[in-house]
């Protein structure tokens, strides 16, 4: 009798909503641990309604359930290990704030954990503050985390900091509309395939996107704003990355190491720092449309990569335009593909090319080659640029330009474009909003 009265001041079972399977709607008392309680006596495919109290964590889902939060809903950790782990197919979290996890990066302590193998995971309008990783998706299938603000740790040195969403083996998964600051990464992706991440917003971070063989994933409408670098590839294939945007990020905005056969479309890359587009060793790629602007290098190119097209990109207002260390020619135009036709050559256009466009075709009548001995050498030996303004230097700038059959090779866009009209992003046919929610409101 008194288990029964326990009980019965933990929870109130409202049988609402009953589903063939008997599903039922649990409206969790404000005790703190009544979630724990309530998870232990819930059937599969109930409905546990948190009421705006503070429940003890850690807590673990081992059934399908769904938790809902109210106004100010609070799971809790103890500061060791994970806050709320999923064990279970078909959990739903929505509307709750999670905080308090460990800070053991190799336990891969977190505010939410979606167990590997465990299917159909929502997790969704969460405010997920001061873990040391926000949410890690360890080898979860078709999983969808959307709507989160995910907050990291302040108190950690940055090689000590999680990331706010980690990825590892999750195919079909889809990332959207998260807020995610402070920490190391933004979204880490390691060793997973077939992913969609689409308008999520990232900032105070040292990648706000940072991929490891990680093949056939999607990327769109995303935003990195005054992080360390913005969206980093390495050693994948089949990346598609359509319509982003890296504004302020301090080293790199678009940076590809041994990526192969991937799309970078209307993507931009403003107020950068060292440089916006950097490529090395990434071969059979196509870069199209996007807009590299006011960084210190507008394209680095290192390190073998090759075949490689760009055609149709907006290079402007850097302080060096190209940067390319190499002896072969490079034709920086290409075919260009308009609802899967195929039109005449086009390159791009580069804001300090100085040409004329008789015929009105929309291309400058003289081909662009952004570098030249000088500036090799002065690549290679810095301080030769003590002598740039010798005569010496000048004429051998003035005789390449007049006779480019003096040139040791480079890069050449026989097509460069007048306008950069079309480079860039595209409106999303989702509204999204750029902006980023105070601080003072997250830590609430």
């Amino acid at each position: 009798m008194k288990r029964a009265l326990r009980l019965a001041t933990l929870a109130t079972v409202l049988l609402c909503c009953v589903g063939p399977a008997g599903a039922a709607e649990i409206v969790v008392g404000n005790e703190a641990d009544a979630l724990r309680q309530a998870i232990e006596t819930a059937a599969p495919g109930d409905v546990l309604r948190l009421g705006n109290a503070s429940y003890n964590g850690p807590i673990v889902i081992d059934r399908p359930l769904t938790l809902l939060g109210g106004r100010d809903s609070r799971i809790v950790g103890k500061g060791e290990g994970t806050v709320v782990a999923v064990q279970a197919d078909d959990v739903t979290l929505k509307g709750l704030y999670i905080t308090g996890s460990g800070r053991k990066l190799d336990k891969l302590d977190s505010g939410i954990a979606l167990a590997k193998e465990t299917r159909r995971a929502l997790v969704e309008d969460n405010r997920i503050v001061m873990n040391l990783i926000g949410i890690d998706v360890q080898g979860a299938i078709d999983a969808t985390v959307r709507g989160n603000t995910i907050v990291g740790r302040t108190d950690l040195h940055r090689a000590e900091m999680g990331s706010g969403i980690y990825v590892w083996n999750a195919p079909g998964l889809l990332v959207e509309h998260n807020d995610i600051r402070r920490g190391r990464d933004g979204i880490f992706v390691t060793t997973s395939m077939k992913a969609r991440y689409r308008f999520n917003r990232m900032q105070e971070l040292r990648f706000a996107f940072h991929s490891m063989y990680a093949n056939d994933i999607e990327l769109e409408h995303n935003v990195s704003r005054g992080n360390m670098l913005g969206f980093a590839f390495m050693f994948s294939r089949g990346v598609t990355a359509t319509d982003n945007l890296s504004v302020g990020d301090a080293t790199h905005g678009l940076f590809l190491n041994s990526v192969k056969n991937s799309r970078l479309v209307h993507n931009e890359v403003r107020d950068g720092g060292e440089k916006c587009l950097f490529i090395y060793g990434a071969t059979r790629n196509r870069f199209e449309g996007n807009r590299l602007e006011g960084c210190d290098i507008g394209v680095h190119l290192t390190g073998g990569a090759s075949e490689n097209v760009l055609t149709g990109n907006a290079v402007i207002g850097n302080r060096t335009q190209v940067k390319y260390v190499g002896t072969r020619w490079l034709e920086w135009s290409g075919v260009a593909e308009v609802a899967g036709q195929t039109k005449a050559q086009i390159g791009n256009f580069w804001s300090d090319h100085v040409a004329f466009d008789i015929d009105g075709d929309g291309m400058a009548d003289s081909p662009y080659r952004p570098n030249d001995t000088v500036d090799v050498l002065t690549w290679s030996q810095p301080m030769t640029r003590l002598l740039l303004g010798a005569p010496a230097v000048q004429l051998i700038r003035w005789a390449q330009s007049r006779f480019p059959g003096l040139l040791p090779g480079g890069v050449i866009d026989s097509h460069p474009l007048m306008s950069p009209e079309g480079a860039g992003p595209r409106s999303p046919s989702t509204p999204v909003t750029v902006g980023f929610v105070p601080a003072a409101e997250i830590s609430q």
